[in-house]
C-alpha cells in the first residue's frame, strides 16, 4: 500500500511538473516572436500594448469560472480540454498575424482564456501534491514553468537566428506541447475537495474574504512584475538599449533563467525562514534589478538588472497560490479568486506600459512596476499559513 501511494504522488508529481513546463513553452514561444509580429503589423508600443491586452481579457472571462470549472469538472479534464484550446490559439496568432491585427487578437482571447482556467487546475492539483508531500514543493513547479519558458524562450533565438518563420516555429511548438499535456495530465491526483463545501458556498462567498483579495492583490503585485519583464524586455532592449533582436531575446532568456534558479531553489528558504521574510526580501531584490535595467547606461548593465528582476520576481506568485490554498475543501475557489485578481495585472499591464512608453520610453516606464513592488511589502503578512 505504501509502495502504491508513493508511486502514485510520484506520477502526479512528474504530471504536475509537465503541465507547468509545457504552459512555460507556449508562452515563451509566443513571447519570443513578439518583435517579429508587432513589425509585421507595424504597431508602436501603446498599439502593441493593446493587442497583448487580449490575452489579459481572454484570462479575466476565464479565471472567474475556473475555481467552479475546476471544483465541478477536476483538474485533470481541465487541464485535458485546454491544452487543445491553447494550441488552437497560438496556432491562430502564428497563421493570422500574415492578415493582420484581428486574427491575432481572437488569437491571444483564446490563449488567455485557455491559459486562465489551465493555470488554476495546475495549481490546484499542485497544492495537492504539495500537501501530500508534505513540503514546500509549489515555486518548484513554478520552476517547471520557468524552466517551459527559457527552453521557449531560447528555441524562439534559435528559430529567430535561423530565419525560421514565426508560423512555422509557432506551429511545431503548439503541437508538441499539445500531445505531451495530453498525456500527461491523465497521472493527476484526486483534488481532495469536499463537494458539500463547494455546493454550500456560493460564488460570491470567497470574493468577501479579507485574507483571500488580500494574497489576490499580493499576487498581481507580482504578476505585473513579472509579466512586464515577459512582455517588455525584449522590446526595450531593441528599442531603447539599440541591441540586436538576438540580444534582446538572449536578455528575456536571461530573465526567465534568474526566475527558474530562484523557484528551484526557493523552498528551502522558505523552508527555514517561512513565507513572509522571503518574499519581502525578494521584492527588495527586484526593485533594484529594476532600477539597473531602467536607469543604467548601458546594457551589461541592464542584463545585471534583468538577472536580478527574474530572481526577485520569483516566488510571489507560487507562494500567493499556496497560501490560496491552504485549506483543501476551499482551494479551488480560493485560487480562482486569487488568480482572477492577480490577472488583473495582465489586462492593465500591456496598455498602461505601452503608454508610458510612447510619452516616455519603454524602459523608463517600467519603473511603474516598482509602485506595485513596495505594495507587495505592505501586504506580504497575509502570506503566513492558516492556523
Amino acid at each position: 500500500m505504501i509502495t502504491s501511494i508513493d508511486s502514485g504522488l510520484r506520477s502526479a508529481t512528474r504530471a504536475v511538473y509537465l503541465a507547468f513546463i509545457f504552459l512555460g513553452v507556449a508562452m515563451a514561444s509566443f513571447a519570443a516572436r513578439i518583435p517579429q509580429i508587432r513589425d509585421s503589423l507595424g504597431l508602436n508600443p501603446s498599439e502593441l500594448g493593446l493587442v497583448l491586452l487580449a490575452t489579459a481579457v481572454g484570462s479575466i472571462t476565464s479565471l472567474p469560472l475556473a475555481g467552479h470549472i475546476v471544483g465541478r469538472f477536476g483538474s485533470r479534464r481541465t487541464v485535458i480540454l485546454m491544452a487543445p484550446l491553447l494550441g488552437l490559439a497560438l496556432s491562430t496568432v502564428g497563421i493570422g498575424y500574415r492578415f493582420g491585427v484581428t486574427p491575432v487578437i481572437i488569437g491571444l482571447y483564446l490563449y488567455g482564456f485557455a491559459t486562465g482556467a489551465w493555470d488554476v487546475a495546475m495549481n490546484v492539483q499542485g497544492a495537492v501534491v504539495e500537501r501530500r508531500a508534505g513540503r514546500a514543493i509549489m515555486p518548484r513547479f513554478h520552476a517547471g514553468y520557468s524552466v517551459g519558458t527559457v527552453a521557449g524562450a531560447l528555441i524562439g533565438a534559435g528559430a529567430v537566428a535561423a530565419g525560421v518563420s514565426v508560423t512555422i516555429h509557432l506551429l511545431i511548438m503548439m503541437v508538441v506541447s499539445v500531445l505531451v499535456v495530453a498525456v500527461a495530465v491523465r497521472k493527476f491526483g484526486p483534488d481532495e475537495a469536499e463537494p458539500t463545501e463547494k455546493s454550500e458556498s456560493g460564488f460570491l462567498t470567497f470574493w468577501r474574504e479579507p485574507r483571500t483579495l488580500l494574497i489576490g492583490v499580493f499576487v498581481l503585485a507580482f504578476a505585473f512584475t513579472e509579466g512586464a519583464g515577459i512582455d517588455w524586455i525584449s522590446v526595450s532592449m531593441i528599442d531603447d538599449y539599440g541591441t540586436s533582436a538576438e540580444l534582446g531575446t538572449l536578455a528575456f532568456a536571461v530573465f526567465l533563467a534568474a526566475m527558474t534558479i530562484a523557484r528551484w531553489y526557493g523552498p528551502s528558504l522558505l523552508d527555514r525562514y517561512g513565507r513572509v521574510p522571503v518574499v519581502r526580501g525578494l521584492a527588495v531584490l527586484g526593485l533594484a534589478g529594476l532600477l539597473l535595467f531602467s536607469l543604467g547606461p548601458h546594457p551589461a548593465v541592464a542584463f545585471a538588472g534583468v538577472l536580478l528582476w527574474g530572481a526577485g520576481a520569483s516566488l510571489g506568485f507560487p507562494v500567493g497560490m499556496s497560501a490560496a490554498a491552504d485549506d483543501p475543501a476551499k482551494a479551488a475557489p480560493r485560487v480562482g479568486v486569487v488568480a482572477s485578481i492577480g490577472y488583473v495585472a495582465f489586462l492593465g499591464g500591456p496598455p498602461l506600459i505601452g503608454f508610458l512608453g510612447d510619452r516616455f520610453t519603454v524602459v523608463h516606464g517600467l519603473l511603474a512596476v516598482a509602485v506595485l513592488l513596495a505594495v507587495s511589502i505592505g501586504v506580504s503578512r497575509v502570506l503566513k499559513p492558516l492556523a
